[in-house]
C-alpha cells in the first residue's frame, strides 16, 4: 500500500506575488509556506478590503487590518434553523443567551448555559464589519441594516464578521471552509473570492489541502507519464481514466490550458498537466486514484506540513491519520453549544464543561488521562499559521501563563489543543474517532484523518 508521503513532505516558501483585487489597499501580506497558491477571480472591492492567501483555506477576504472575514450561512438543524438569512438583517446581535435552544436534539430547550457570568454575546465573539453611512455598494458588496440601526457590510447578501480569535493577518482561527457532516452545528465559514477555475471544476477544502474536483464533485488527477501540455493516456489507459474534455468554445485562462487530443476533441490542462477523472471512483473527493503508481490528486494549494520531527503519518483501518512521533493517532476536539447563536466551545477561552463531560465525566484528571494533550517542547517552531503551541492548565482546560505551576506546553492546530487517546495501543489505532455527540461533530473527538479511504488492491 503506497503511503501518502507528499502530505507531510517539505514545502518551499512561495515565490508568487500576491494578487490584490481592484480597489483594494496595498498592505503587508502573510505568505503561506506552500509551494503554490490558489488563483482566484478578482472582483471590485470597497476601499479598505483586500484578499489574503491563507495556509489551509485558500484566498479569503480581509478588512483594513488584515483580519479574515466570515459569514454565517443559515443551517437546518434537527429542530429548527439558525444563522444569517441572505439579504436580511443580521441575526448575530448583542443578545446574551442564557438557555439552550433545543435546536439540536436530544436536548430539550431551556437548559441553563454554563459560565453565564462571562458568556459573551454573539457580536462580542463575531465582530460585525461595520460600514459608514453613505458607504457605496460595489459589485457583490452591499450593506445591511442591523438591529441597532448601524450598517454592516455583506458579500453576496451575507453579513460579514471578524473573529476575536484572529490576532494577525493570515489567521483563520474562527472557522474553516472544510465541510462537516449534516449533524454538525450551524458553523461560520471564511468568506473569500471564487477560485479561478473553468465551470467544469470546483475546489474543496480537505485535510490535505485545497483539492480540485470536477463540477459533480469527483476528484481530478494527473499522470507522471504525460508531458507538459501533452497527454500520453490512450488505448488501455482510457479504460481506467477519463480525460476532462474542454468545450469547443473554451479558452485558456490563467493556469488553465487546452490541448487537442484528437481532431475536435479538447482536454483541459492545469499548470501544464492534462487532467483526468478516474472511472472507478465511487465517492466524492476520493484519493484512491493516488494509490495507482504515477497518478496524483490535484491541489490548487497543499497544506503546510506539521512541525518537522514531531509528527508521523500512520495507516489506519480505512485510511491514514496524523500521529505523534510515537505513532499515536492525533485527535481534534469539536464543539458548539446549542444556544441560538451557536457559539464555539472547542477553544480554551470557552467553557470547558462540554469537553470535560465527554472525555472524563467532569473529572479533569480522568479527562487528561483519557485524552492526553500532545506535549510540545518549549521553544518549538512551527513555520506556519495553522500549527502552534500554547500553555494549558490541564485541570481547567484554560490557557495558562508560561511556565506556571502544573501548566503544560502543548501543540495546537487552529489555535486549539490536540490530543491522543489512552485506548490506542499501537500505531494506526483510531479507537476514539467519533467519540462524543453526533459522531464527534457537535461535542466530541475526531481522528485527524488525512484521508479516509484506501485502494485495497494496490500494494
Amino acid at each position: 500500500m503506497r503511503r501518502l508521503g507528499s502530505v507531510v513532505s517539505g514545502a518551499a516558501i512561495a515565490a508568487l506575488a500576491f494578487a490584490v483585487a481592484p480597489g483594494a489597499e496595498a498592505q503587508e501580506k502573510y505568505r503561506p509556506p506552500v509551494a503554490e497558491l490558489e488563483a482566484f477571480v478578482p472582483e471590485p472591492l470597497p476601499p479598505g478590503f483586500s484578499v489574503q492567501h491563507t495556509d489551509v483555506d485558500g484566498p479569503v477576504f480581509v478588512e483594513a487590518n488584515g483580519m479574515t472575514l466570515y459569514k454565517w450561512p443559515l443551517k437546518d438543524l434537527r429542530n429548527g434553523d439558525t444563522g444569517d438569512r441572505k439579504g436580511k438583517e443580521p441575526f448575530c446581535a448583542n443578545v446574551k443567551y442564557t438557555e439552550n435552544s433545543g435546536l439540536m436534539s436530544p436536548y430539550p430547550p431551556g437548559l441553563v448555559l454554563p459560565e453565564l457570568d462571562t458568556r459573551p454575546t454573539c457580536e462580542e465573539v463575531w465582530l460585525p464589519v461595520k460600514a459608514q453611512e453613505g458607504a457605496e455598494e460595489i459589485g457583490k458588496w452591499s450593506t445591511l441594516k442591523r438591529h441597532d440601526g448601524s450598517l454592516q457590510w455583506a458579500h453576496d447578501g451575507m453579513p460579514l464578521y471578524t473573529s476575536i480569535l484572529d490576532k494577525q493577518p493570515g489567521q483563520v482561527f474562527g472557522a474553516t471552509s472544510r465541510e462537516t457532516a449534516n449533524d454538525a452545528p450551524a458553523l461560520r465559514e471564511p468568506a473569500g473570492p471564487k477560485a479561478n477555475t473553468p465551470p467544469a471544476f470546483n475546489v474543496k477544502t480537505v485535510a490535505t489541502g485545497r483539492l480540485l474536483v470536477n463540477h459533480v464533485g469527483f476528484s481530478v488527477y494527473t499522470w507522471d507519464k504525460d508531458q507538459p501540455n501533452k497527454s500520453n493516456c490512450y488505448n488501455e489507459c482510457l479504460k481506467d481514466w477519463t480525460p476532462v474534455q474542454a468545450p469547443q468554445t473554451a479558452l485558456p485562462q490563467g493556469e488553465w490550458g487546452i490541448i487537442e487530443r484528437a481532431p475536435g476533441i479538447k482536454q483541459w490542462t492545469y499548470r501544464t498537466k492534462p487532467v483526468y477523472t478516474r472511472v472507478q471512483d465511487r465517492r466524492f473527493r476520493s484519493m484512491e486514484g493516488s494509490d495507482i503508481p504515477g497518478w496524483h490528486n490535484v491541489y490548487t494549494q497543499k497544506n503546510p506540513e506539521p512541525p518537522k520531527g514531531h509528527f508521523t503519518v500512520q495507516d489506519a483501518r480505512i485510511g491514514q491519520v496524523l500521529a505523534d512521533s510515537t505513532g499515536k493517532t492525533i485527535y481534534v476536539y469539536n464543539c458548539a453549544d446549542d444556544a441560538l447563536d451557536q457559539q464555539y466551545c472547542d477553544h480554551p477561552n470557552a467553557p470547558q464543561v462540554y469537553r470535560m463531560a465527554i472525555c472524563g465525566g467532569n473529572d479533569a484528571a480522568r479527562c487528561v488521562a483519557t485524552f492526553p494533550y500532545v506535549i510540545a517542547p518549549v521553544g518549538a517552531k512551527n513555520g506556519n499559521m495553522i500549527w502552534g503551541t500554547m500553555w494549558i492548565d490541564p485541570m481547567t482546560g484554560k490557557k495558562a501563563e508560561a511556565n506556571a505551576k502544573g501548566a503544560l506546553h502543548v501543540w495546537t492546530f487552529r489555535d486549539r489543543p490536540i490530543y491522543t487517546h489512552s485506548g490506542d495501543l499501537k500505531p494506526g489505532d483510531t479507537n476514539a474517532d467519533a467519540w462524543g455527540e453526533f459522531n464527534g461533530y457537535r461535542n466530541g473527538f475526531k481522528a485527524f484523518w488525512l484521508r479516509d479511504d484506501f485502494l485495497d488492491n494496490v500494494s
